[in-house]
């Protein structure tokens, strides 16, 4: 029978097939990828001869990662991720991995997994399973479960196979879906809305700073801000207490207030002269007692990092990347476990009896294995067992390797002398408290001695002061050496250092003990936070600002609380209470609940970033991908949303969020003020769903017959809409101004001044700078002799281009019946027809007046009474009479005084016209 055996890393297939094959008859070929060779052997599983094919991956084989149309971070609204399609696949650095377990798998009927016996390895052992089954779907899948590369381990583990778990895999999957949703959400809304909004001096480019948001991440920062704040706003209080020592033949005792201090010094004054007007002290209590000093617990990975920092100075991410290096070499156990109590089945004495040749702690090591010292105790029970893996422990004898680091020996003597300590006695002291009264007032003063160090002998990192006072028995009185009323101020906490902040984490049930270090260093490395030499955490400015953000709208997102239920939760997945389908649907609802919030609340993030940092002048590379509310899918690129968005200009535009790939855009009129897209769907636009946007316009930019708030449709099926675009285009006219030409200027200067407009105004047809309205490439006007009448054949009546959209216009004459009857039907602009009457009624025979995007252009009567004017659909006036004199200064004013036209719709007309040669 042929067995395919996968292990997590080359190291450890390596260690693997040498254990088994007792290197013997051992073949080594290579795999497609070069880093993960196979080793081949001859073995015997329950009494079957097995021919070996031993190979590894290298950590995760899959990736999850969200389909290819929601990958690109402007492709969709962040709140969509929470929805979004995700998939699992294998990376293209390691296909070749993936080529050689299926060419593997195919040729055998067992595989064998041999990943790390935790949640974490189980899932990858899926990841392999998945992909040797869908070769071949008829081998017999198993799971060797060990704790330690030591021979004893292998062989047993090999023997005593197991089914893979599948809960444990499940659990990894729901923790990397919801942090993947929740992490690229507001990944993606803090990076995008903060970025270019503030000049970040931190980074040298910080056009490509990534400010993250991570689930474990944000919560750890929040640990770090928390202290820094209670330190900030610490406000030092003095205080006062009361001093006695009193020194003898024997030595000198000092007794401290049993008040402790206190902080009115009236108070204090007054019962400090007591005790001075009576100083006679009165020995009121002796208590003699033994005490006990016990050694730790077994050694789990957060004990152990926080013991490596404490005791060494070594970050958490340095701490497991030695521990993996000694585990990999068979020196100690797995250094990922929670677990730290041993099971009784576990061989101590063999494990201190390994240790018997060492140079320094050797000769302990037989003290332990002597049953006439008494120095052995079997060790406590810390109460944590992942079900998985033993406490970490040394599993080979080592003296110091050549090849070795500093760190390394420090770490393995750590492992061994912890070990050694959990299975020795507690140190033992005698402990002697004596109790004085002084005027009514109680003080107390204990000595130690120590009786016996047991495992302090050899558990050097800790120690236990002793401190003789002189001997005193009950009713004894004395005067006291000196007395005295002394004056201290609080002090504020320390910051958080390292180990504190691991202890923070494993309390509030944040991260893994194989992540937290990770989270700790994401910290560091996205410039949230800063660490000293006495491996103190301070958060930066931007570590503060974020946080600060988010505490100001509310939501304690920086608080371990949400974490720290989703962490049970996942748990529960692991050991089948909860099933993983309700725990992904409970999580990610809450959280995009307070995702959406934190979005509409955005402007405290805004407001909390600009106390650190100044506000960027810059033009924003992202300014078009700003992401706004979504209105529809696109209808061209069919794959990213098309979104409301504000321009820099200020005026609306619905853009696709795949820009520059998709350029599909609908233009809004740049009358609007506001706009917010609703819940409320358009019934005729298809496909679906489109939601309509609430608009406030203008109301001295649109004319007086139409609502300043409208609910409408961006899609074309709203008429309104559309007319209002084509009577105030898509630029602002608040923002246009007019050249200024007073007097009678020589057409050269006009002409400058024009010149001049057109570098420094926007466009009215696109809200762009650079050229002229006339000379917009979106905006194609038609010459006078291009605009030819033709015959409507149904119809037999002529009709003109549009200027517009290039159809065929029906021409009307202005004054006839049946104009006047269609006009009751639709809106009335009377202010401004009276308007364009009257500058009909000056212009030149044949003269082209007005070229205006004006819907229902043809109904408009002019109150000037100008018969002969015809008016086409696109707003193309043709007068047929001869002219009179141009309008002035004076019968403008009368226009906006009298015939209540608004100045803007006066101002709108100037600007397209030229029929007034001298205006202020």
């Amino acid at each position: 029978m042929k067995v395919l055996n996968v292990a997590e890393k080359p190291s450890v297939a390596k260690a693997v097939a040498t254990i088994l094959s007792r290197n013997q008859g051992l073949r080594v070929r290579e795999g497609r990828s070069r880093y993960n060779k196979l080793f081949e052997f001859n073995y015997s599983i329950r009494g079957q001869h097995c021919q070996m094919v031993v190979t590894s991956v290298i950590g995760h084989l899959m990736e999850l990662e969200f389909e290819d149309r929601f990958r690109k971070w402007h492709s969709c609204d962040p709140a969509h991720l929470y929805h979004a399609p995700v998939r699992k696949f294998v990376p293209e650095d390691k296909l070749d991995i993936k080529r050689t377990l299926e060419e593997e798998a195919r040729k055998c009927q067992w595989l064998v997994l041999w990943l790390d016996c935790d949640r974490e390895g189980e899932n990858i052992a899926f990841e392999v399973l998945e992909v040797c089954t869908q070769v071949n779907r008829h081998i017999d899948v198993w799971r060797a479960r060990f704790s330690a590369l030591i021979d004893r381990e292998i062989h047993e583990s090999v023997q005593n196979l197991v089914r893979p778990n599948q809960l444990f895999a499940d659990a990894v999957d729901v923790r990397q879906e919801i942090d993947l949703r929740i992490g690229a959400s507001f990944t993606r809304f803090q990076t995008m809305l903060l970025r270019d909004a503030f000049v970040l001096d931190f980074v040298a480019n910080d056009r490509n700073l990534v400010l993250s948001y991570g689930p474990c991440q944000f919560p750890t920062l929040g640990f770090v801000v928390e202290r820094y704040w209670e330190i900030q706003s610490h406000e030092p209080e003095e205080f006062w207490t009361i001093n006695c020592s009193h020194k003898s033949d024997e030595g000198t005792s000092t007794f401290n207030w049993m008040r402790g201090h206190l902080f009115d010094y009236t108070c204090a004054v007054i019962i400090y002269e007591m005790c001075i007007q009576e100083p006679t002290a009165t020995v009121t209590k002796v208590r003699h007692q033994e005490k006990l000093k016990y050694p730790p617990h077994p050694l789990n990975t957060i004990e152990l990092e926080k013991r490596a920092s404490r005791y060494f100075h070594m970050s958490s991410e340095h701490t497991m990347k030695v521990a993996e290096d000694l585990y990999q070499a068979g020196f100690i156990s797995y250094p990922r476990t929670e677990t730290d109590c041993f099971s009784e089945r576990t061989d101590l004495h063999g494990i201190v009896q390994e240790q018997l040749g060492h140079p320094i702690w050797g000769s302990y090591a037989q003290r332990l294995l002597d049953p006439g010292a008494g120095l052995w105790r079997n060790p406590g029970d810390g109460g944590h067992d992942d079900k998985a893996h033993p406490p970490i422990h040394p599993t080979k004898f080592s003296a110091g390797e050549s090849g070795w680091s500093q760190d390394h020996q420090r770490l393995y003597e750590l492992v061994v002398r912890h070990f050694l300590a959990c299975v020795s006695q507690p140190a033992v002291g005698a402990e002697t408290i004596v109790e004085i009264d002084i005027a009514g007032e109680s003080f107390s003063s204990s000595g130690r001695v120590i009786i016996a160090k047991n495992y302090l002998d050899v558990y050097r990192f800790e120690s236990w002061g002793g401190s003789m006072i002189p001997t005193y028995v009950f009713g004894q009185q004395f005067i006291p050496t000196t007395l005295t009323l002394d004056s201290g101020v609080t002090r504020p906490p320390p910051l958080l250092s390292e180990a504190d902040l691991l202890n923070c984490m494993d309390k509030a049930g944040i991260g893994t003990d194989a992540t937290m270090h990770d989270h700790i260093k994401k910290l560091l490395d996205r410039f949230y936070a800063t660490k000293d030499s006495n491996t103190r955490f301070s958060p930066t400015n931007l570590g503060e600002a974020l946080v600060m953000g988010y505490d100001d709208m509310g939501y304690e997102l920086w608080k371990p609380y949400l974490r720290s239920m989703m962490e049970c939760d996942m748990k529960a997945v692991s050991i089948g209470t909860k099933r993983r389908n309700e725990v992904l649907t409970t999580c990610l609802e809450q959280m995009k609940a307070c995702f959406l919030d934190a979005r509409l609340n955005k402007v405290k993030l805004l407001e909390a970033m600009a106390l650190f940092f100044e506000r960027s002048n810059r033009s924003s590379g992202d300014e078009q991908h700003e992401v706004g509310d979504v209105v529809r899918q696109c209808t061209l690129c069919q794959e990213s949303d098309m979104v409301l968005r504000r321009k820099p200009d200020g005026n609306f535009m619905v853009g696709c969020l795949g820009y520059p790939q998709c350029r599909n855009v609908v233009w809004l009129p740049g009358s609007i003020s506001e706009a917010a897209v609703t819940t409320i769907s358009c019934n005729h636009c298809t496909p679906g769903p489109v939601y309509k946007i609430q608009f406030k316009f203008r109301r001295l930019e649109i004319p007086p017959n139409y609502n300043i708030d409208h609910l409408g449709c961006v899609c074309g099926c709203d008429e309104i809409l559309r007319q209002l675009t084509e009577i105030c285009g898509t630029g602002s006219r608040i923002c246009s101004t007019v050249p200024a030409a007073r007097g009678r200027g020589s057409n050269a200067s006009s002409t400058n001044a024009q010149r001049s407009n057109t570098r420094q105004t926007a466009c009215i047809h696109c809200s762009q700078t650079g050229h002229s309205s006339n000379d917009c490439p979106s905006w194609v006007p038609r010459s006078r002799n291009s605009q030819s009448h033709q015959t409507n054949m149904p119809s037999g009546e002529s009709s003109i281009p549009c200027n517009v959209c290039g159809t065929p216009c029906i021409l009307r004459t202005a004054n006839t019946e049946n104009n006047r009857e269609e006009s009751s039907t639709h809106v009335n602009l009377r202010s401004a027809t009276s308007l364009y009457g009257r500058i009909a009624s000056t212009a030149a025979v044949g003269e082209e007046v007005l070229n205006l995007q004006l819907p229902g252009a043809q109904h408009l009567i002019p109150a000037g009474g100008v018969a002969e004017a015809e008016v086409t659909v696109a707003g193309v006036v043709r007068v047929e009479h001869a002219p009179a004199t141009p309008l002035s200064c004076q019968q403008l004013v009368i226009l906006y005084l009298v015939e209540d036209v608004s100045f803007v719709e006066i101002h709108h007309i100037l600007q397209m016209s030229a029929l007034i040669e001298e205006c202020d």
